[in-house]
């Protein structure tokens, strides 16, 4: 959690019409445990979501947490009735924060509501002044984490921390992503309020040349009905079955991550916003949101990573005409108070993005100044667009690392490099994630049609964590069956999920890979990859199998020689070779079976 208190100071056109709103004592609510958020459920002002004085706009509540001399400042947000979710309401007069202590013990809480035109967009005060509160104090007690807790619950809040992975607060340990990049409209969801109706999508048909056919109906994920478990979630008599069974099978398959859209409006599906329509901008539906957030809540206890993506290149001049104006700020406002007491969550300011760089240092310090526990702020590219997005946005405070897009994937290992070694080189080390392939109509295929998936093995999920990346997002394209747009069934690309499985077991199980440095210069072969932690541990990666030698400089060794199947995972084997010594470069042998595939080679001290 961020040790920099945050506020929101009121705007010189709200100050104008500042007023004061008394409130009754809040309801808390939670599991009172580190790192599982806490709810306060307060009764004041009367509003609706669709008439009446703008409750998103024009009023504000913020809640200050305080232990001992530390204090955070949380957004607090409009919530109808307090069960919109199951009700569909969009009147009520229950507003709400949630939080998420990063300490045990006794909390202390105030309450600000004020009301005025445009309060809830005012400018970030700095320095740091707590807010008069006018409405219900109280305190509450957080014991000590759960080991045993759901998910992230047990891990705590994924954190930046100045290196090329993120780590969890709680266990310390550190974060390499395997996840799904399709649906990027996963929340274009049939059982959803405010969708379609009778899930029919009325901009079908209305893609432009070149782009992806949109789909005429909304995801039911239908296929993982059979996925969703007695003691799961739903809402509204049973709704959301498909896509928490959806998330499920997913997480049974080791994904820990899911990127998707919150707004496409004008973009590929046009079937995605908070807003009550999607030509509105300062109304948002509660209910649908509430839904959203029975989602994400599922999701954090699967371990799975939420992966915001805030916009895509054919919006990005949308709201404000692409600057930081009322609509975006309100958009981001919203999106923090409901959304950022997740412990694992990424915000991505847009998918092949066209903002200036001007623009995105204004998001991205917007966001942080709002967001209380400074989860990370990325942006995705256009390929070719690497250093015209991305090298003005090196050692800047508020931005943490590229979301890159691959058009030809076997660069996957250079342009991860690049970025690693240049923003270490600025001063600000980012973590470096691939979150989509090309081409952009193939992305990763089908099982069916490309049952071992060796080019994605090879190029992309091993190029780009040999190379120091962070992980890797898998995008779908739109020429196969069920692609970026139109899927149902994630067990299309079962053998990716397992691919990428037996990548990510290998690192943590075998590998201090944050203390490690991409090196391929240790070997002679001119196509293979070497993670290296020079004199104690190297993991040589052989795309192509067969052997090679690896120069183990001044180190003596003895070194042991074990090989990782990584189209099976499973243990470590021996090949021909099961031991090693330095100085020098010393041949690595042959690999137990199948010397013309790939194996990664693990020597170890």
């Amino acid at each position: 959690m961020s040790r920099r208190a945050k506020w929101s100071a009121v705007s010189a056109l709200a100050a104008l019409a500042l007023t004061a709103i008394g409130v009754s004592a809040g309801e808390v609510s939670g599991v009172m445990k580190q790192w599982q958020p806490v709810t306060i459920t307060f009764d004041g002002p009367e509003a609706n979501e669709t008439g009446g004085q703008n409750p998103f706009l024009d009023v504000a509540l913020t809640v200050a947490f305080s232990k001992g001399d530390r204090s955070v400042v949380v957004l607090g947000y409009f919530a109808a009735d307090g069960k919109a979710a199951e009700t569909g309401a969009t009147s009520g007069n229950k507003w709400r924060v949630h939080f998420t202590p990063d300490e045990e013990g006794t909390w202390k809480y105030a309450a600000s509501f004020r009301m005025g035109p445009n309060i809830a967009i005012g400018q970030v005060a700095v320095p740091w002044r707590p807010p008069a509160m006018n409405g219900d104090e109280g305190s509450f007690t957080i014991g000590p984490a759960d080991p045993n807790a759901p998910g992230f619950y047990r891990k705590g809040l994924l954190k930046y921390v100045g290196k090329h992975y993120l780590q969890f607060a709680g266990t310390g340990d550190y974060f390499l992503k395997g996840g799904a990049d399709s649906p990027e409209n996963f929340l274009a969801y049939f059982e959803f309020d405010g969708s379609a109706a009778d899930a029919q999508n009325p901009q079908a048909g209305r893609e432009r040349k070149g782009e992806a056919p949109i789909p005429k109906r909304l995801h039911t994920y239908a296929p993982h009905a059979k996925d969703w478990k007695a003691a799961d979630p739903t809402w509204r008599d049973g709704k959301g079955k498909n896509i928490i069974g959806a998330l499920n099978y997913l997480a049974s398959k080791g994904v820990n991550s899911v990127y998707f859209l919150t707004m496409n409006v004008g973009g590929d599906g046009k079937d995605v916003w908070p807003w009550t329509a999607p030509d509105e901008r300062f109304r948002l539906d509660v209910s649908k949101l509430a839904q959203w957030e029975i989602v994400f809540t599922h999701m954090d206890r699967l371990g799975l990573m939420l992966h915001v993506i805030t916009q895509e290149t054919e919006n990005d001049q949308l709201l404000d005409k692409g600057e930081l104006g009322p609509e975006r700020m309100l958009y981001y406002r919203e999106l923090i108070a409901r959304f950022a007491h997740h412990p694992a969550l990424v915000w991505n300011l847009g998918e092949e993005n066209t903002n200036t760089s001007e623009q995105l240092k204004a998001f991205s310090k917007y966001i942080h100044d709002l967001d209380p526990y400074d989860h990370p702020v990325v942006v995705h590219t256009f390929p070719g667009q690497y250093d015209a997005v991305y090298t003005p946005l090196l050692g800047y405070g508020f931005f943490e690392g590229p979301s890159l897009q691959m058009g030809n994937m076997q660069q996957t290992h250079a342009e991860t490099i690049k970025w690693v070694d240049r923003s270490v080189q600025g001063g600000r080390p980012w973590f470096v994630s691939l979150d989509e392939i090309g081409p952009a109509d193939v992305g990763v295929k089908p099982d069916a049609d490309d049952p071992t998936h060796d080019d994605v093995r090879h190029h992309a999920l091993w190029g780009n964590l040999m190379a120091g990346g962070a992980g890797a997002e898998w995008y779908f394209g739109y020429k196969f069956a069920h692609n970026d747009l139109n899927l149902d069934d994630f067990r299309s690309r079962e053998v990716v999920w397992d691919q990428t499985r037996h990548a990510l077991e290998f690192f943590q199980q075998h590998l201090p890979f944050t203390e490690m440095q991409h090196n391929d210069a240790l070997t002679p072969a001119k196509d293979d990859y070497v993670l290296a932690k020079a004199g104690e541990v190297y993991a040589i990666y052989l795309p192509a199998g067969g052997t090679t030698e690896l120069d183990l400089g001044a180190a003596a060794g003895p070194f042991t020689v074990k090989w990782y199947n990584p189209r099976q995972g499973g243990a470590l084997e021996d090949g021909s070779v099961k031991t090693v010594s330095g100085p020098g470069a010393k041949s690595l042998g042959q690999p137990p079976a199948d010397p013309k595939k790939d194996w990664v080679v693990l020597v170890k001290k």
